[in-house]
């Protein structure tokens, strides 16, 4: 069992005892917490005048219904007012928040986690993800729980609303969806919903967008047919419905649909590294052709394929690394007037529609580009500077001190000629053709060691071979 707090959020596995899951009392307290500093946050700002509203949206899983109606009945207790969007995607929730003048508003989902799992996700009143520092202050005003709740005169009302249309109608009014050029193409998609909340949401927007579509794991009941990040060891099921031959594209949602996964018309993987690669080259080709647009900057985390960046570059735009998280996506995005980022996981994130990932502006987006390319996925796909990721990790003991060899490994490297050495997250080194990042684990004494290259093997022998150096420094 597990609870795990963070400047995000916090999220652990359902049951057992206080402190060490995420619980009844646990979620009270961090409610509580998050309300207090949004009323502190939205009572401080100039210019603003709160509406004492927040939204509520949450993913399907099994223990999705008890922690909602904690959350929104503390909420209330807080005096705050209530707007519970029952089952609703992540990027669903961001937007509600601004749709309907929120103060803030909370994700009940544990993403990509195994079922047993469940999370709060906060968002301030942009339907953006709190700050770190912002995300400390929810944290410490917890640990003190000096709370105050309102009395009887003054606590908040509750209702029901639901967004989804709304969602849908957003992705349609964005310039570079092309809705009637994939109309004309009358594509016919699969999609693995995950037996969560896309399965509700995606028929909405493939209806609109004149898709046909078989649904694969449709039930929204939060029991996952599969692990439920989408990673092809995990999906199996879609491919080989794929190679059946009926398809033009399968896709992929994780249980919040912020997360994108590609599936080809042969039943193969697009990469999910790739899902925003391609949505890049769409908006920047598009975007080119203006003779006034403004600078065709892209930014994704330390973590993601170099694909990003040779596809950017190739616009005349440039690329910028952020830290890992999409808090920092998003911030790093807003400082370079980035016309599109997000995370190699398939997180788009298109300033457009708005500061967050979002799986439906990515398949709005991929099928206009699929429409105007008039190609087959497999062929789109060959595009594309071909690269690969190895993903390994090194267990320490707890009494190593990682940062000290994270350290030496960045003096080591940054003595080297051609060798291009990045700290904001962990170490990442940057070779003429190749990288390697390595990111300590908050949690566990654990370096994650990630790489790419051209292939998977060169990939691979490059990140045991830091893993040997870190090995002799230890």
């Amino acid at each position: 069992m597990s609870l795990i707090k963070s400047i995000s959020g916090i999220r652990g596995t359902i049951g057992g005892a206080t402190g060490d899951t995420l619980n009844p009392l646990d979620i009270v307290k961090f409610t509580t917490a998050y309300a207090t500093f949004i009323r502190k946050q939205t009572n401080e700002e100039d210019g603003y005048t709160p509406s004492n509203r927040i939204v509520v949206g949450r993913d399907a899983r099994i223990s999705g219904e008890m922690v909602n109606n904690i959350v929104c009945g503390t909420l209330m207790g807080m005096g705050y007012d209530v707007i519970n969007i029952g089952l609703a995607s992540t990027p669903t929730t961001e937007l509600a928040v601004t749709m309907a003048g929120a103060d803030g508003g909370i994700i009940i989902t544990a993403s990509h986690n195994p079922r047993h799992w469940n999370a709060l996700k906060l968002l301030n009143r942009h339907g953006e993800f709190l700050t770190a520092a912002d995300g400390g202050e929810v944290l410490k005003i917890a640990e003190e729980e000096a709370f105050v709740y309102a009395d009887v005169e003054h606590l908040g009302k509750y209702t029901e609303e639901n967004f989804d249309n709304r969602h849908v109608e957003s992705i349609l009014n964005l310039k570079l969806v092309d809705a009637d050029k994939i109309h004309e193409k009358r594509f016919t998609v699969c999609v693995d919903a995950i037996n969560s909340v896309g399965s509700i949401i995606l028929p909405k927007l493939l209806d609109r967008l004149g898709v046909g579509y078989t649904i694969l794991n449709k039930e929204p009941n939060g029991d996952f047919e599969h692990n439920p990040e989408p990673l092809e060891k995990n999906l199996q099921g879609i491919m080989s419905e794929m190679k059946t031959g009926r398809y033009n594209l399968g896709i992929v949602v994780d249980p919040d649909v912020d997360r994108l996964a590609f599936i080809t018309e042969e039943g193969k993987m697009f990469g999910e590294e790739y899902t925003l690669v391609a949505v890049a080259d769409y908006i920047l080709s598009e975007m080119s052709e203006s003779e006034n647009h403004p600078p065709l900057n892209t930014v994704s985390n330390l973590s993601s394929t170099r694909a990003l960046r040779d596809v950017t570059e190739r616009y005349g735009g440039t690329y910028t690394a952020a830290a890992v998280g999409e808090v920092n996506v998003t911030t790093k995005m807003k400082e370079t007037g980035a016309v599109i980022g997000g995370e190699g996981n398939g997180g788009v994130i298109y300033p457009d529609s708005h500061y967050g990932r979002d799986a439906l502006a990515g398949i709005g987006l991929f099928l206009s580009l699929l429409a105007k390319k008039d190609c087959k996925v497999s062929e789109l796909r060959a595009t594309y500077p071909e690269y690969h990721i190895a993903k390994n990790r090194i267990d320490l003991t707890p009494e190593t001190d990682v940062d000290a060899i994270l350290a030496q490994v960045k003096e080591k490297y940054s003595a080297m000629d051609d060798v291009q050495v990045n700290d904001i997250d962990g170490v990442k080194i940057d070779f003429a053709d190749k990288w390697v990042h390595l990111r300590k684990s908050n949690t566990e004494p654990i370096i994650r060691i990630y790489s790419e290259a051209h292939t998977m093997d060169e990939a691979d022998a490059l990140g045991k071979s830091i893993m040997d150096i870190v090995y002799s420094m230890a």
